[in-house]
């Protein structure tokens, strides 16, 4: 369910409101502005900061109660810790959201000094993002223990007029959110590629977006090889979706966001080990970050022409699913050898980005849940960033950064691509065990020549095998925001 963001300005001591949320630094002092919320609240808000019950560290919270009745009837102190403002903002809405959806107050109110432009935009995707859970598929609660879902937030500003862009924006970065993440947790029997087709036609019809949706037939046609050996084991239509957004100059060069969209993924016949193998839905979350992305870009009638584009299938075994050893055409005409059939992700963005070359993109980002290989390396902290042309690889590190989703740049140096030799094709769809995220984006490489072209790794990032404090285990909501704020870039 969405939730109600409104701006208001006033004295958060005269709101009556189930639950005030007061974000504060470290080492925080007294603000001026809560001193009646103070002396509402007893003087207990001024006795935990004397006495460092509450310090303000990253993650740090602090619930109090009203003692008398009026104004708001909870106070709920987070931490911004140290930093980045804007990120641990961020971060303290966002644990302010859990712990709102946790108490079942239904709605609540929030406060930050100086709440305006990328702090209130954080703020509302922060509020969002702790808030959303996944219940469609559970059995319902009874009426006597339902707690109610926050449905509504209310944030202090000093301009209300001016907070309205920001508002806006984190409104749209929200809902894009909140659809990738429904998205990714839905399981592979649900969230099939038809489903896919079906969420591309409700957001264009939405926001007026052409939407296009080739299958299996079509695909031969053109070709796709790499992408329909992927396919040619499941007895579900593969689709490539396309999204048109035309916000810019008509004819303008779009910007192509490009996802893979693998909704199960139980490596072929180089089978997956059974432990785990259900977290193989969240394969899609590539395809879940373009789709939710382009929901925010249209929310926010972005002056820019962006094109979204996702491989959607499934690769399970069966008796007609490609084999280790055959050898398939892609639609630019190169042969490879496929080494191993759980390195597939790479074979369906193959022919996809190929397929982006049509639109003249001015520049292309791809998102995958890729390589195991990018969790070693990095970590459940940042995606891997890899790309042909050094200019666009650093508007997306950028854009990362902006969004807090953090990329850090993997070469792609010649000296890797010698392990996508192959003895009986141009390559191969596998390098050996050392450098393996790079040896992807190598191989991805080959299909992008021609348009500058980042690829994003996002295996270790889009979704969490564990708790992660400020939200549960599951989608993380990544890579929406650093889409958007990449394609926002472009329309500055």
């Amino acid at each position: 369910m969405s939730i109600g963001f409104r701006v208001k300005r006033g004295d958060p001591a005269r709101t009556a409101t189930p639950l005030l949320v007061v974000a504060l630094p470290a080492e925080p002092s007294l603000p001026t502005a809560l001193r009646a919320l103070d002396t509402k609240f007893g003087g207990a808000l001024g006795r935990a900061l004397r006495r460092k019950d509450f310090q303000g560290g990253k993650d740090e919270t602090l619930l109090l109660f009203a003692p008398g009745t009026g104004g708001p009837e909870r106070l709920l102190l987070v931490g911004t810790g140290t930093g980045d403002r804007v990120k641990g903002l961020t971060r303290a809405a966002t644990l302010a959201g859990r712990r709102a959806q946790g108490l079942g107050v239904g709605a609540c109110t929030f406060w930050a000094a100086d709440l305006a432009d990328a702090s209130l935009e954080g703020a509302v995707v922060g509020l969002s993002l702790g808030s959303w859970q996944f219940k469609e598929l559970h059995a319902p609660v009874p009426a006597a223990k339902r707690k109610k879902p926050l449905a509504s937030v209310t944030l202090f500003v000093d301009d209300v007029a001016g907070a309205k862009r920001a508002l806006t924006a984190g409104i749209a970065v929200a809902e894009g959110q909140r659809i990738a993440r429904r998205l990714a947790m839905l399981p592979g029997n649900l969230c099939t590629p038809d489903y896919l087709v079906r969420t591309a036609k409700e957001i264009g019809k939405r926001h007026r977006l052409t939407v296009k949706a080739y299958g299996r037939a079509e695909m031969k046609r053109m070709k796709m090889g790499a992408f329909l050996a992927v396919a040619q084991g499941t007895r579900q239509d593969p689709k490539l979706i396309v999204l048109e957004y035309q916000g810019g100059k008509k004819g303008a060069a779009p910007v192509a966001l490009v996802g893979k969209g693998l909704c199960f993924d139980t490596g072929g016949v180089s089978i997956k080990p059974a432990p785990g193998m259900e977290l193989m839905k969240f394969d899609m979350s590539g395809a879940a970050g373009v789709l939710g992305a382009m929901e925010a870009i249209a929310r926010m009638q972005l002056k820019v022409n962006v094109v979204g584009l996702i491989g959607a299938t499934t690769n399970v075994v069966d008796g007609d699913a490609v084999r280790p050893g055959d050898v398939v055409r892609a639609s630019n005409g190169k042969t490879i050898e496929i080494q191993n059939t759980d390195a597939e992700g790479r074979l369906v963005l193959a022919d996809v980005l190929h397929f982006a070359k049509r639109f003249r993109p001015q520049a292309t980002v791809d998102a995958a849940t890729l390589t195991g290989a990018v969790v070693i390396a990095l970590g459940h902290v940042a995606m891997g960033v890899m790309g042909n042309d050094q200019g666009v690889v650093d508007e997306v590190l950028a854009a990362s950064k902006r969004g807090g989703e953090t990329g850090w740049q993997l070469p792609l140096f010649d000296e890797f691509k010698e392990q996508l030799r192959s003895d009986c094709a141009d390559l191969r769809n596998i390098g050996g065990r050392d450098g393996g995220s790079i040896t992807a984006g190598c191989f991805l490489a080959e299909f992008a020549e021609g348009m500058p072209w980042v690829h994003l790794d996002v295996a270790g990032t889009a979704y969490s095998e564990t708790d992660l404090v400020v939200m549960p285990k599951g989608p993380t909501g990544l890579p929406v925001r650093t889409f958007v704020e990449f394609v926002r870039g472009r329309a500055r």
